[in-house]
């Protein structure tokens, strides 16, 4: 063999020095070392990155830790993590490389169409040179910074989809190669043995909440605290377990299917405590089906039916029954700020777990309750039975004792007069004790429909002359507390107020608020109408809202609302019901 096919079995150019052909191999080597050391480097951070995601136990701290470890594999501008729920759509959406200020421009994220719907549909990975050239492209919304290549692979947890992984823009310029797809693909696979872990101990320690939760809830019932009491405690347990922004207890008023939030704990909770709920809002479904009910956006709904314009904005919420489906006791609302994220399987199921276990010992401790009740009626009927065969009958009897010697004594008129006077209070302290018996039996006797059904079915009355159904809220013990003549004159002054907001207000939203505290009833109507106007001088209307509070002792007042409308305000004093 000559020299010169020895140079071309070395790939060296023909007629090329040694000392040219030995750069050539040099340059050869150190590309291949080049190579082996960037492969040595990315297996090194790959597996840095699978450290990373699996060690923690949080699964929020684990997605995020996800999407920033896809993002510094693949050398990438954008990383986002797509979290799919029941239906194939994304209901939660973790972005890297994206500022706040943007995400805020953008608005709420995506939903799962164009290039997401398209991995969605076909969970396997994609590589795009140019995301608009793909057929599934929807561009891009207002604000949304500009994207040209793509990446994405789906993330499975035991065979199903959790969500996808979407990256865009490599830092360099260049597209997204095989390797980099390779890479993914393997972070994607150890994303899901921590999602599974994470999700495994979050339900484990939460399901040990739960438990001790119930446990406190059965012990502060049986040990004697009020039921009112309990069931505060309950919301806010439940808002903390589930990492909600509002929980709310809602309870059945009458036999018209409608609802009042008894108890509310969270962000806006004043806004939405006392608040009336119609028959047709999704709450009041769930009290009549006993089934559970998720929604996108809670709030809206309440508005739409009947809730009013200033109920407060709730977004993803579910609500579940308090009891059994054959009796359901009331309804929790579980909810979020609006653009929060989605409500998990798991969190739901506890709550419905947690309101059954909730129900049945509200039972258990009110049964204990009517059972002391009867024990207290038992000894009122005891005292009332004493009293009359006894106290009273000795005392007719020493009466007619003391009369029979009237006759004796007639010749000192003194001594006849004193006697006299005696035996008419003897009369007197009868009638006392039988007034006494009269009250021990009929005290706790029903007294028909309480106030509480009454505002409603004055409100749901003022709905024709309105066009729609004003708001109302009641807030306090509203059916024991106040007096028959106060919750006269209040239904008095509610329907007039309702009557003039509907005939010169020309209102669109009427809100209504009924409260009794600190021995005060008070109301208060607001409309966003036009407001009084200051050339009318006749008001016959208000004088008499005016002297209602006035006989019973109470004011009444009328001011501008912001930015138009009336809020007139009566309240009254109401007499204790100590002792």
């Amino acid at each position: 063999m000559d020299e010169g096919a020895q140079d071309r079995g070395h790939g060296a150019a023909p007629g090329a020095s040694p000392q040219l052909r030995l750069d050539d191999l040099l340059d050869g080597l150190q590309r291949q070392v080049h190579q082996v050391r960037a492969a040595r480097d990315r297996m090194r951070t790959l597996l840095d990155a699978v450290l990373a995601v699996g060690s923690d136990l949080d699964l929020e701290v684990v997605l995020r830790r996800i999407v920033e470890s896809a993002v510094d594999l693949v050398d990438a501008r954008y990383g986002a993590l797509g979290v799919l729920g029941e239906e194939g759509t994304i209901t939660q959406f973790i972005t890297v490389g994206v500022d706040e200020d943007v995400v805020a421009r953008i608005g709420h994220y995506p939903r799962g169409e164009g290039i997401l719907g398209e991995l969605i549909r076909r969970p396997e990975p994609l590589r795009l040179a140019d995301l608009k050239d793909h057929s599934a492209s929807v561009g891009f919304p207002d604000g949304h910074p500009p994207m040209t290549t793509f990446l994405g692979a789906p993330v499975r947890v035991r065979d199903e989809v959790f969500g996808n992984l979407y990256l865009t823009d490599k830092r360099d310029g260049a597209e997204f190669d095989a390797d980099d797809e390779a890479v993914l693909r393997t972070l994607a696979a150890a994303a899901g043995v921590s999602i599974d872990n994470a999700r495994l101990y979050d339900d484990a320690r939460r399901r040990q909440q739960w438990l001790a939760a119930s446990d406190e809830l059965t012990r502060s019932l049986l040990a004697g605290r009020g039921s009112a009491e309990v069931l505060a405690s309950v919301a806010a347990t439940v808002r903390e377990l589930a990492c909600a922004d509002l929980v709310a207890l809602a309870v059945p008023v009458g036999d018209s299917g409608e609802l009042v939030v008894e108890v509310a704990s969270g962000a806006r909770e004043e806004e939405i405590r006392g608040l009336v709920l119609p028959a047709t809002t999704l709450a009041s479904k769930v009290f009549t089906t006993g089934e559970t009910v998720t929604s996108d956006a809670v709030g809206a709904d309440l508005r739409a039916e009947g809730g009013g314009s200033s109920t407060a904005d709730l977004g993803p919420a579910f609500s579940v029954p308090l009891g059994t489906r054959d009796h359901v006791r009331g309804v929790l609302l579980v909810a979020n700020a609006p653009g929060g994220r989605a409500f998990p399987d798991a969190v739901v199921d506890m709550v419905v777990g947690f309101g059954n276990q909730a129900a049945l010992t509200l039972e258990v401790a009110e049964h204990r309750q009517d059972a002391e009740h009867m024990l207290v009626l038992g000894d009122r009927d005891r005292i009332a039975r004493d009293l009359h065969d006894l106290v009273i009958q000795r005392l007719f009897a020493g009466a007619l004792t003391l009369q029979s010697t009237l006759g004796r004594v007639a010749d000192r008129p003194q001594v006849g007069e004193r006697i006299q006077r005696v035996v008419d209070d003897l009369d007197d302290t009868i009638k006392v004790i039988r007034s006494t018996i009269y009250g021990l039996r009929e005290s706790d006797r029903g007294g028909g429909v309480g106030l509480r059904a009454k505002l409603v079915t004055a409100t749901d009355r003022a709905a024709a002359a309105l066009g729609f159904t004003p708001a109302l809220r009641m807030t306090g013990l509203l059916d024991t507390a106040v007096p028959a003549e106060h919750a006269e004159r209040l239904l008095a002054v509610l329907g007039e107020a309702l009557s003039n907001a509907a005939r010169h207000a020309h209102a669109t939203a009427v809100d209504v608020s009924v409260d009794v505290s600190d021995r005060t009833l008070r109301l208060r109507v607001t409309d966003n109408g036009r407001g009084i106007d200051p050339a009318v001088t006749r008001r016959s209307g208000l004088a008499n809202l005016r002297q209602r509070a006035e006989e019973l002792g109470g004011d009444f007042e009328v001011s501008p609302n912001r930015p138009g409308g009336t809020i007139l305000t009566w309240s009254v004093p109401v007499p204790s019901t100590d002792g």
